[in-house]
């Protein structure tokens, strides 16, 4: 029996911040200290001055990395900042608690709602036969095959059967789920297992290979600081089945049918984990070279810490995807960590359908998320040789993963950057996703082996020019207000609006984008300056400006429209 984690008895504080969508959870009276150089007794009696106490050394990558404590009854804010100031100290930030991107659903899988897919493989080369295939939609979606029995759009996928004409994976390629670790057990599972070799003496309390971490066969758990990442929750094991379930004629099969999964456990089988043992999780992997991490969790506020560790793996060539969010809110204004962290290596995963659009739970956001791929209604392996189907961005994320994984086994280890580029620029236009992610594209896993790029009918960055316009200042208005002011740029393919300033009541009040066809899309509401809006198609713009009957705010100043010809 896996003995019980000290996570689960740990009490949680919350903070509200602006740039997080929910409350941010920490481990309260702990703070992560970066002291500028090596630890001294002078600076030890110092922070004792103060009322901090040094606890214990993280032990990473990066020097000078400590968890310092004191006590629960000062602010933690006004310690934080005490020590921010401190002239050894370079950062100084919450302990935080991060979770599981939880799945917004969870079904029992569906026995047998599709046996056989002989009446439409015809055409393929190679068919899976694993028995439960036939429901994974975001294979191969049929229109009719969504476990949860939504009706689809036939081709609403990645194009997996396609894909495996080219590769089915190697094992050469090593994958870390970081997660709350994998059922090593499952039977789609157990022989992709990465298995280190020196410590086959079993579970004896010996680090025989002598890299520091004892009796971590196939992983580690961080949560509870010993080799046993098996899984007691089963979203971890989610994620690997989509990622490479073996195709073996048993259950589910994955995108990649050989790969090998180390188990890097950090979050417990409740589904939360600290920033101190999400750097451990990935300075481990990144130890261990792994090609790929694959990352379905966040919540916790920014942390210079985690984005240092992360960088470590971008240093090494190892790509990080990572779930977008779960709280249907733009993660450009309530950026979601670590999906939102601009380091190289790190690809943000929206949801998508099995009808092709956004996921209603989907976080989204045209700057800070790459790509999307399918995350609703997902049937996968889950702990105890079990299967299930969840939905969520933790369920897009492996998609992502096991498609990359597919290209580095055709292709080998590519700079991450190349790697970032090719996955949004092959990936399949779509016009659910315009405004929702960098370039409205959905996953395709055949355009990524053949670097094929469908024709995007979008701007060019740089061909956007300036279009002066009488101003259009609402200094003040009044309630249920309902005015329109359209645009014209004879010959343009292509406009966008440029807001001044704003300030209006959030989601009641709001300027709406609108092309020729009075097609919206765009709202603007809330508040902020310089913005720019989604652009539209066509060479004629309708500004529509609507107030409901209740507060009223300053107003907006319009002064620009950009076009492109």
């Amino acid at each position: 029996m896996k003995k019980s984690l000290a996570l689960s008895a740990l009490c949680a504080v919350t903070m509200m911040g602006t740039a997080s969508a929910n409350e941010i959870k920490v481990v309260p009276g702990e703070l992560i200290v970066k002291f500028k150089s090596t630890m001294n007794k002078s600076l030890v009696n110092g922070l004792t001055t103060l009322g901090v106490d040094i606890d214990r050394k993280i032990e990473v990558s990066s020097d000078n990395l400590y968890v310092v404590k004191f006590p629960q009854t000062k602010s933690m804010k006004g310690i934080q900042n005490l020590l921010s100031d401190h002239p050894e100290i370079e950062y100084a930030e919450p302990n935080f608690i991060y979770e599981i991107v939880k799945p917004v659903s969870k079904t029992d899988d569906i026995q047998g709602l599709i046996s056989s897919y002989s009446d439409v493989n015809e055409e393929y080369n190679y068919t899976p036969m694993d028995p439960k295939f036939g429901q994974l939609w975001g294979l191969q979606n049929t229109g009719e095959n969504d476990p949860g029995r939504t009706p689809g759009v036939v081709g609403a996928d990645i194009d997996m059967m396609k894909a495996w004409e080219i590769t089915k994976g190697d094992r050469a390629v090593r994958i870390a789920v970081i997660d709350t670790g994998i059922d090593y057990n499952h039977p789609d599972l157990r022989n992709q297992m990465w298995t280190n070799e020196a410590e086959l003496n079993g579970l004896d309390g010996v680090d025989d290979d002598g890299n520091g971490y004892v009796d971590d066969i196939h992983g580690y758990d961080f949560a509870s600081n010993d080799g046993d990442p098996l899984d007691g929750n089963s979203h971890g094991t989610h994620c690997a089945g989509t990622i490479g379930a073996e195709h073996n004629d048993l259950g589910v099969a994955g995108i990649m049918a050989d790969v090998e999964f180390v188990a890097v456990k950090f979050l417990s089988d409740s589904g939360s984990g600290t920033t101190e043992a999400a750097i451990k999780a990935i300075d481990y992997a990144t130890k261990l070279n792994v090609d790929i991490m694959s990352n379905s969790w966040g919540g916790g506020g920014r942390s210079e810490a985690l984005k240092e560790a992360i960088e470590r793996a971008n240093d090494k060539g190892i790509i990080f995807t990572a779930a977008a969010g779960n709280s249907s809110t733009d993660n450009d204004t309530r950026p979601h960590y670590p999906s939102n962290y601009e380091v190289e290596n790190v690809i943000s995963v929206a949801a998508t359908t099995s009808s092709d659009d956004l996921a209603s739970f989907s976080c989204y956001g045209r700057n800070t998320v790459h790509i999307a791929a399918p995350g609703h209604n997902i049937l996968s392996t889950v702990k105890n040789g079990k299967y299930s189907s969840f939905s969520g961005t933790s369920m897009a994320t492996p998609h992502v993963t096991g498609a990359i994984g597919l290209l580095l086994a055709q292709e080998g280890r590519l700079p991450t950057s190349e790697v970032k580029e090719r996955v949004m620029m092959t990936s399949e236009p779509l016009s659910s996703l315009r405004g929702k992610t960098i370039n409205s594209g959905r996953l395709n896993a055949y355009n990524l082996l053949t670097d094929t790029r469908p024709e995007r009918k979008e701007p060019k960055p740089e061909l956007w020019e300036v279009m002066s316009v009488d101003q259009w200042l609402m200094d003040g208005y009044s309630e249920n207000m309902d005015e329109s002011r359209t645009y014209e740029a004879p010959g343009a393919k292509y406009m966008r609006l440029k807001v001044k300033r704003y300030d209006l009541e959030s989601k009641y009040d709001f300027l709406a984008v609108k092309d020729a066809n009075g097609t919206v899309s765009e709202k603007i509401s809330g508040k902020g300056e310089d913005y720019t809006s989604m652009f539209i198609e066509g060479d004629s713009m309708t500004i529509q400006f609507k107030s409901d009957r209740s507060v009223q705010k300053w107003g907006f100043e319009i002064v620009e429209i950009e076009v492109q010809y």
